[in-house]
């Protein structure tokens, strides 16, 4: 049986790379392409939706998904765990599944995990994320998830070490680390999370060369998750076995301390609570 895939945000570049898997995936087509402009109707006939929109955007492609009992695959930037914990209920309550992936690359989650791994043995860490100057949202989701991670881990020892967060050149901080992000020509993706203790640091460096590839087995470990899931899944690696300890997943409804200085994941979060 063929599953019909609409995937909002088809246009862009990720959803571009997304499509291209989907059309050559055995067992899925695509059913319908929409810009971040579209009528969600057309989302209608759909037997799952692959969303690779905008922040703004997202919110209402992943409610009017739930609305149609369609399954959801969201890639776009932007989910905190607290900002998921909204949607929760309603996934359960519909009886659907919605899979939440901040980077469909492997060696990003790799990346994130050797970070959490590694979290509890220093007291200070910090995360620089660089992205092409034309993505339109910060911190960005891998950095946020990575940050989350890395909290859930340090759950026994306490918050990181992250001194002088009141001046805004520190960062915005997400689950006490704080982030810095780089918009800048000249780079895809880069992820450094920098571990510090007495006499020594360790830094952890991802770097995305050529998208198309990097995420292309990814999707498609994440395209077959969507299409049976039930109830809410998030990151690529609840989907696979990296080898790496995991912490415990944040709690549903932990709040995201961002140091004061409100950003994207608080503005977003509002949002979804109003409806907006």
């Amino acid at each position: 049986m063929t599953t019909r895939v609409a995937i909002v945000g088809g246009t862009g570049k990720l959803g571009g790379i997304i499509r291209d898997v989907v059309e050559a995936e055995p067992g899925f087509e695509v059913a319908a392409v929409l810009t971040s402009r579209s009528e969600l109707s057309e989302l209608d006939g759909a037997d799952l939706v692959v969303d690779a929109s905008t922040p703004a955007v997202s919110i209402d492609v992943v409610r009017a998904a739930i609305e149609r009992g369609i399954n959801v695959l969201i890639g776009t930037s932007g989910w905190s765990a607290e900002r998921i914990a909204l949607v929760r209920p309603l996934v359960e309550a519909a009886g659907t599944g919605a899979v939440f992936i901040p980077n469909f690359s492997l060696g990003s989650v790799l990346g994130s995990a050797l970070a959490a791994a590694a979290a509890p043995f220093f007291p200070s860490i910090e995360i620089v994320e660089s992205h092409r100057e034309t993505k339109i949202d910060s911190p960005s989701g891998t950095a946020v998830r990575t940050a989350e991670l890395i909290a859930a881990a340090r759950d026994g020892v306490g918050p990181v070490e992250s001194p002088h967060v009141d001046q805004r050149a520190r960062g915005q901080q997400v689950a006490s680390v704080p982030i810095h992000s780089l918009r800048r020509p000249g780079v895809v993706a880069r992820q450094e999370t920098i571990l510090s203790g007495a006499g020594e640091s360790l830094t952890i460096v991802h770097d995305t060369v050529e998208p198309a590839q990097a995420y292309a087995s990814g999707i498609r470990l994440a395209l077959a998750a969507a299409r049976d899931a039930k109830g809410v899944t998030v990151g690529l690696d609840s989907l696979i076995d990296i080898g790496i300890g995991r912490p415990a997943a944040p709690a549903e409804d932990a709040p995201v301390d961002e140091g004061g200085v409100p950003g994207q994941v608080a503005r977003a979060t509002e949002s979804f609570a109003n409806g907006r």
